[in-house]
């Protein structure tokens, strides 16, 4: 595929966007990459990091290697997903600890609209389809209800294994890497050594991430390859059932104090907006949320008039 700087740019801000919504716990960079065109190259390109690229390079060299992993579209997308995650950290953790409901509200209009533009891709809906889909909102669901662990660890081993972990929710349209993160007790950890500079836990939760992504990747090319359609209503399930996890006006129910001293909310349950204890905000989210819908149907109109 031929392509200009201009398009490699474009590549770089869509992992920029990915990149802002895997830190944030419970919105999936996959669905970000989904709807903004690039999730199945994506796959193809990580699956095509295998034993065979060894071949390629020892003899024909690295430009055919370098061509046949499409290095330059994941050279541009990690590059913004890093990008991403190094300078937004600290910002999204600002707004998670101190406009909550606004922050959440952009994400769930963001993430309705996505579900739409998912279910839209499915050419035939049967019997094993609205299965796939029911099952996987459970499947969801039941996720985002699950209780974090409430003691953190931070031991390399881990850490390597949370990161191997999480990379698979975070290119799996729905239930984010980071919400994942959340449940093993390793997302305050390692956004702490993110913002720390702290190089070797970042170098061992990322080690993880790419045995995960490689091995992962492979397995969804081959569901795209062979059973697109139910796939597609699958993901379409799990992103409606993860709709509970980003809903805006929570409830807490048990608290916990993290390594810090800090108390932060161990396990919370969504609430009518009317029964919000605090100030609701509830015209301001609605306006967000509207943002983030129109924000992905806007992205869908570029993508179709681009092709």
């Amino acid at each position: 595929m031929s392509r200009t700087i201009k398009d490699y740019i474009v590549i770089g801000l869509k992992g920029i966007a990915m990149g802002a919504a895997d830190v944030v716990p419970g919105v999936s960079g996959g669905t970000i990459a989904f709807i903004s065109g690039i999730y199945e190259e994506l796959l193809g390109s990580i699956s095509n990091v295998n034993l065979g690229l060894f071949k390629t390079l020892k003899k024909e060299g690295f430009k055919a290697a370098w061509n046949q992993v499409n290095g330059n579209f994941l050279l541009s997308l990690f590059t913004g997903i890093f990008i991403s995650i190094i300078s937004l950290a600290k910002a999204i953790k600002y707004l998670l600890e101190n406009e909550p409901i606004l922050l959440w509200s952009f994400f769930f209009g963001l993430v309705v609209a996505s579900i739409i533009y998912i279910a839209k891709q499915i050419t035939k809906w049967n019997g094993i389809a609205i299965i796939a889909l029911v099952i996987g909102a459970f499947l969801a669901y039941y996720i985002t209800t699950l209780n974090p662990l409430v003691t953190e660890n931070s031991s390399l081993l881990f850490m390597f294994f949370a990161g191997a972990i999480a990379i698979c929710a975070m290119i799996l349209p729905g239930i984010s890497g980071a919400f994942i993160l959340v449940l093993l007790g390793a997302y305050q950890p390692i956004l702490a050594a993110v913002n720390d500079r702290d190089l070797k836990t970042v170098a061992t939760v990322g080690l993880g991430a790419i045995v995960g992504l490689l091995s992962f990747s492979k397995v969804l090319k081959w569901l795209f390859a062979n059973y697109k359609n139910y796939t597609l209503a699958a993901l379409t399930g799990f992103i409606i059932g993860s709709l509970n996890k980003i809903w805006p006006w929570k409830e807490v129910l048990t608290w916990r104090t993290n390594s810090k001293g800090i108390e932060e909310a161990l396990n919370e349950q969504s609430i009518s907006p009317f029964s919000f204890d605090g100030d609701a905000q509830i015209i301001l989210a609605i306006v967000l949320a509207i943002v983030g819908f129109l924000l992905i149907l806007l992205m869908e109109k570029l993508a179709v008039k681009k092709q």
